[in-house]
């Protein structure tokens, strides 16, 4: 059924709105040779989920970064792209000059951190919008520094500490956990002395989960107490 919403090309949200997890899986990028594309990402320390052959030629190669929900996959018979026509393929870092040493310390080819004076300019190495260096105070979003794989295939390192509202949490490093726990246990400490008898565990999950859905602190503490009220 049509409704108003979609007519008028506004989002549809609220109670109504049907909300189905769509987590996203795995890029495919373009390569020419495929071993020395798996050479190269294996240097990377990226983890060899999969090299599946088959007798019709289709070959699919799975690599993960470390802490990444997302895969990346090339292969043979996967794609009409030309090789190295993906660009600006993003890696969240918490630190971009750690980062980048790791990759140096590979010997894989890595651009100075910079950060931009324009909007734009991290995808256009020719711009005069890169500044070097990371941006001032490490602002998140900001900060930069890109690398190639054999077929020019970009990647593009960028450094976020603190995402922005309604983001979410993912990919949670131990320093990110860790705060998020510290967060949660204050939380729940506010609510524990006026609440009914459960275990902490029920409360810590409904509100990570919350968290993690994008949900702010106070939204998240919402929840969680509906969850274990709900639940009595």
């Amino acid at each position: 059924m049509t409704t108003l919403s979609a007519i008028n090309n506004e989002p549809i949200s609220g109670a109504s709105a049907m909300r189905v997890d769509m987590k996203f899986e795995v890029v495919v990028i373009p390569v020419a040779d495929v071993d020395r594309s798996k050479a190269f990402y294996i240097k990377l320390g990226w983890r060899l989920d999969a090299d599946f052959p088959f007798d019709n030629g289709f070959r699919v190669v799975q690599f993960t970064p470390s802490g990444s929900g997302c895969s990346v996959q090339f292969g043979t018979k996967m794609t009409t792209a030309a090789p190295g026509s993906a660009q600006g393929l993003y890696l969240i870092v918490s630190d971009v000059e750690a980062a980048r040493k790791e990759l140096v310390a590979q010997d894989i080819e890595v651009s100075e951190v910079f950060h931009t004076s324009t909007p734009g300019a991290q995808f256009r190495p020719e711009s005069n919008g890169r500044v070097s260096g990371p941006a001032p105070d490490h602002r998140s979003y900001f900060s930069f520094a890109t690398f190639n794989d054999p077929d020019g295939n970009t990647w593009l390192f960028q450094e976020i500490t603190t995402r922005l509202p309604g983001r979410g949490l993912s990919n949670l490093d131990v320093a990110t956990l860790t705060e998020l726990l510290r967060e949660t246990e204050q939380h729940h400490g506010e609510y524990e002395p006026t609440a009914p008898k459960h275990h902490w565990s029920g409360w810590y999950a409904a509100y990570i989960a919350a968290r993690q859905d994008g949900k702010t602190s106070e939204e998240a503490a919402t929840d969680a107490k509906l969850h274990i009220e709900g639940a009595h």
